[in-house]
């Protein structure tokens, strides 16, 4: 429960916004592809499926056929477990920004499409864990995977307002799964949503540095307690 009225909520989506998983994510479907059978493009041409559900991006690669896309992200998921999660690195200011957040008693939480396994072992791993009162993602049946639902299930499970809860992301799943929910959106231009996929969706925000989110949040808390 919050303990007062004036207290926000931040959800913060993982990939592409705490932390640049390009080199993981790219060489695990890259290994995945390759053990189909199927072309293997160059990494630079696959940084489109950072951000959205995996297997919809499988799909798109791979036609409507949902039999070879389930098992591309098995293969997907085989090489990434064993060692593409910690193929990643931290933005530069994310620490100090989270810390600041903190010391300003603002509540967070991660909601990642990822399996929540994946990505509470990458916060361990990156020291991060800490900063955060909840980690949120999918399960490998699929469940959760859509950020709406998602954020729909953290709302719930922690008792938190959607007015009093903002959402940081750098894609338009992000920002469309906030505005289901009435919640406000902040757009990062520094992850891998351009900024015309995070106005086209409706960001309420768009910022280019992770430390510039402690201002879009201050400011948000006077907007809805005046």
């Amino acid at each position: 429960m919050l303990r007062k009225k004036s207290v926000f909520n931040i959800l913060f989506d993982l990939d592409g916004t705490l932390t640049d998983p390009a080199s993981g994510i790219t060489g695990s479907i890259q290994y995945a592809l390759k053990k189909l059978g199927k072309p293997v493009p160059a990494a630079d041409e696959l940084l489109w499926c950072i951000g959205p559900p995996l297997l919809g991006s499988f799909i798109k690669m791979l036609g409507t056929d949902s039999g070879k896309a389930e098992t591309a992200l098995s293969f997907y998921r085989e090489r990434y477990s064993a060692e593409g999660k910690f193929k990643n690195k931290i933005y530069t200011g994310i620490p100090e920004t989270l810390q600041g957040l903190i010391e300003q008693d603002f509540n967070l939480f991660v909601a990642t499409s990822k399996p929540q396994v994946f990505a509470n072992e990458i916060l361990v791993h990156f020291n991060l864990l800490h900063f955060f009162r909840g980690v949120y993602g999918s399960e490998f049946d699929g469940a959760l995977v859509d950020k709406g639902e998602l954020i729909a299930y953290i709302l719930k499970k922690e008792t938190i307002s959607a007015k009093n809860t903002i959402m940081v992301g750098d894609r338009s799943y992000d920002i469309l799964g906030a505005k289901k929910h009435g919640i406000y959106s902040v757009g990062v231009s520094y992850g891998y949503g351009t900024k015309e996929e995070l106005i086209g969706s409706g960001a309420d925000y768009i910022i280019d540095f992770p430390e510039e989110i402690m201002g879009v949040v201050k400011n948000s808390r006077q907007d809805r307690t005046r």
